[in-house]
């Protein structure tokens, strides 16, 4: 009797212990999901701020130029983690996608970048593969035949992009994927975009248009300095501030070309020319003049612009996203002598108009 006395109450510790362990497991467990469900809604958030202008506010893409569907399922099944922080940190040079990592001169920390991140990844609805990481036996050659045949009209000649489709030959985009990536995407498509899958080629095929991206990186210029100054603050805002107001010719009542623009430059005509990109991009390089008024800090600087009549002229590299969005907040905050740089920033360089860049701080 007691013996059995003994076991019985071993028997219940141990079901209390047993409990106690569950208790602490679940609440644990709680703890860890409330932290996650935390940062993938902070990420959203800054995805909202930072990523929807063109991505989309769903992550459905092509909300403005060519920017692909980020939540799109069958991109979310290869697009690892690792791939998706990269890429918003360094971005995409010579493209429209900027480099938002502080590290690079944009505006977010590793925490945010991590955030934004995760909220992507809380989109997918099915595992990611592992693709392969066999390199491409192709034949460049071939690969461009069949590339000219197939490929041309969307990604254009050398995969730089077009206004429909994403540059598929940007340096940093190639050093992030394998082969296999190009693979399967070639081979499978992305469905409910305008990228078809391409099965039907035939395995020999693909491999050619792998090796021919390959071949066919796109190097937009030097990499950019590996630290920034800070932009400057507005006390010099406006640009020859003693000078003439300029006289534009709007196209829709909207937009200034170019070429207006430089020729009232250089006969000294007063105005203020904002660059609406992400910080690195103008750190990169800049109209000559131009200060950072980044499209998702309108709020805080609209403040600081004279509201005398003085012209105020917006660009990106879109050519229109950014610099559109930030026109239509200044005259809805009755800025009207506002317009945007028509053909935008890829026109401005492609013409050796005057450019700056910022200067590099030296390395302590």
């Amino acid at each position: 009797m007691l013996l059995a006395l003994v076991l019985g109450a071993a028997s219940l510790t141990s079901c209390r212990r047993a409990r106690a362990s569950w208790h602490r497991r679940t609440a644990l467990g709680r703890a860890q999901a409330a932290v996650a469900v935390a940062r993938i809604n902070r990420g959203r958030a800054d995805y909202l701020r930072y990523c929807a202008l063109c991505h989309g506010r769903e992550a459905q893409g092509y909300a403005a130029d060519h920017a692909n569907a980020l939540g799109n399922q069958d991109f979310l099944a290869i697009a690892s983690s690792a791939f998706l922080r990269g890429a918003i940190a360094s971005g995409r040079p010579g493209t429209p996608m900027s480099a938002w990592s502080q590290r690079r001169g944009g505006p977010l920390d590793d925490r945010q970048i991590n955030g934004i991140v995760a909220y992507l990844r809380s989109l997918a609805r099915r595992p990611l593969l592992a693709v392969s990481a066999r390199p491409s036996a192709g034949d460049p050659v071939a690969g461009q035949r069949v590339w000219t045949e197939r490929c041309v009209t969307c990604h254009g000649a050398r995969g730089q992009g077009s206004a429909i489709a994403t540059s598929v030959t940007s340096p940093e985009f190639l050093r992030s994927v394998r082969d296999g990536y190009l693979r399967h995407t070639i081979t499978h498509g992305r469905a409910g975009t305008p990228m078809a899958g391409f099965a039907r080629l035939g395995p020999r095929a693909i491999d050619d248009l792998v090796a021919f991206i390959r071949s066919a990186e796109h190097v937009p210029g030097p990499p950019p300095p590996p630290t920034y100054e800070p932009p400057p603050g507005l006390d010099r805002l406006v640009i020859n501030p003693t000078g003439r107001p300029p006289e534009f010719t709007l196209r829709e009542g909207r937009f200034v070309p170019a070429d207006q623009v430089a020729q009232a430059l250089a006969q000294g005509r007063r105005m203020v020319i904002l660059d609406a990109r992400a910080t690195s991009d103008w750190s990169t390089g800049h109209i000559a003049g131009a200060l950072p008024f980044p499209f998702y800090n309108i709020d805080q600087m609209a403040g600081q612009l004279p509201h005398d009549g003085t012209w105020i002229l917006a660009y990106c590299a879109c050519p229109h996203a950014a610099s559109g969005h930030v026109v239509d907040e200044l005259r809805r905050r009755d800025f009207p002598h506002t317009a945007v740089i028509d053909e935008g920033w890829s026109y401005w360089t492609a013409h050796h108009l005057p450019t700056a860049h910022a200067a590099i701080v030296p390395t302590p």
